[in-house]
């Protein structure tokens, strides 16, 4: 059975690779504590399960669910950006359902790039923001973030065959797994540039409301022109298993972007939107997740630190950005974390990074990323393993 050259060309998936290392481990018996795919262990609130229920009842009969999402969810949405950014948008032009982010952050591409057209990338970065890009056909281009530099790129300082076919940027609002927030003024600049270029700005912000110590803006703070932010409820209300998020913005990219949906899925079920319109509804249970995010980060910060990590305490989500001890490479370290007496399973840098022009190496190379999802007594016990531990 022979593939398709895109597909043949892409990489492993990271986080399916990392599942597949941790798997094996278990099947040896060891106990492995999985810091590895940030996927929140912590329960989904009983609200939204509820509304989830009652969900499915109400819409026993009511056939296939609308393709830009149901008014009460789009409503839900525009009700909680205005609370939470101070941002109106048209809830009927201005948002739309997506089924989680992942799919949405993919397919975007296939609506705005054309053969060779250039999407800029974060790197480190989520990697369907690369894969979407590259399905279509377009050529990638990253941009360092790390945890002493800028977290946005300056479009100004691109090369001319690059800024000349840019047609998309990415960022992510808060940057994981750096965990740096831009400032207000920061994202006004880069929107400023964007405008200027008719290019399209897309910030990933499903981490917005797992900020540390201050909120982190939204670039629709700044304006809509130009520009669309890609939330989920995965993150901030456990609710991966659900499927569940939204685009917003500029309302004729939102345009775009739903023509080119029509035709790949038939929307978000109609009882999960309803959970996701409760969950937008009441907001303790994020705050009740920041702060187990900190405590988490609290236990293992000074554990890593024991062994010879540095570690930089992020400024929002709920990973930690680990620079390895001494020169060596993440992923050695990723798998003595593995495969000796820790069994933490870390994921590595270089598989979250790309290579930057200009720079030699890639901004992952050296780290390792541990998402904060075991419980606080799994932590516990992974720091009382670190410190144990002769790396």
């Amino acid at each position: 059975m022979r593939s398709s050259t895109r597909l043949s060309q892409l990489p492993p998936y990271a986080f399916a690779e990392i599942d597949r290392l941790r798997d094996e481990r278990l099947a040896q018996g060891v106990d492995v504590i999985d810091f590895g795919v940030g996927d929140p262990t912590d329960p989904v609130p009983d609200a939204v399960v509820l509304a989830a229920q009652r969900g499915l009842e109400r819409h026993r009969r009511s056939g296939y669910p609308s393709y830009v999402g149901s008014r009460d969810f789009r409503t839900a949405v525009a009700d909680w950006m205005q609370r939470r950014f101070g941002v109106l948008l048209d809830t009927e032009q201005a948002i739309t359902a997506t089924i989680g982010s992942k799919e949405a952050v993919f397919h975007l591409a296939e609506a705005f790039l054309d053969p060779g057209d250039v999407a800029l990338v974060p790197s480190p970065g989520y990697p369907p923001y690369s894969t979407g890009a590259r399905f279509a056909e377009g050529r990638v281009e990253t941009y360092a973030v790390t945890s002493e530099g800028a977290a946005l790129p300056d479009l100004d300082a691109l090369p001319a065959e690059v800024g000349d076919r840019l047609r998309v940027v990415w960022i992510t609002q808060p940057h994981v797994p750096v965990g740096r927030c831009a400032s207000l003024d920061a994202l006004a600049r880069l929107r400023a540039q964007v405008v200027e270029r008719d290019i399209l700005l897309c910030s990933d912000e499903a981490y917005s409301e797992l900020w540390m110590n201050e909120p982190c803006a939204s670039v629709l703070q700044t304006g809509v022109e130009n520009t669309l932010v890609f939330q989920s409820l995965s993150k901030h209300s456990c609710m991966t298993g659900f499927r569940v998020g939204f685009v917003a913005g500029d309302h004729r990219a939102v345009s775009l972007f739903r023509q080119l949906k029509t035709n790949i899925d038939s929307g978000t079920p109609h009882f999960v939107q309803d959970a996701a319109a409760a969950a937008l509804d009441d907001q303790t249970p994020a705050a009740e997740a920041r702060a187990r995010y900190r405590e988490r980060a609290e236990v293992l910060i000074p554990a890593l630190e024991a062994v010879g990590c540095g570690v930089t305490v992020p400024e929002a989500g709920f990973y930690l950005w680990v620079k390895v001890p001494g020169a060596g490479s993440g992923v050695t370290f990723a798998k003595r974390l593995l495969g000796e007496a820790p069994a933490v399973l870390a994921m590595p840098g270089e598989w979250l990074a790309e290579p930057v022009r200009g720079r030699s190496g890639t901004p992952g190379d050296g780290r390792v990323r541990l998402a904060l999802v075991p419980s606080l007594e799994r932590c516990r016990t992974a720091a009382d393993r670190l410190r144990a531990w002769s790396p």
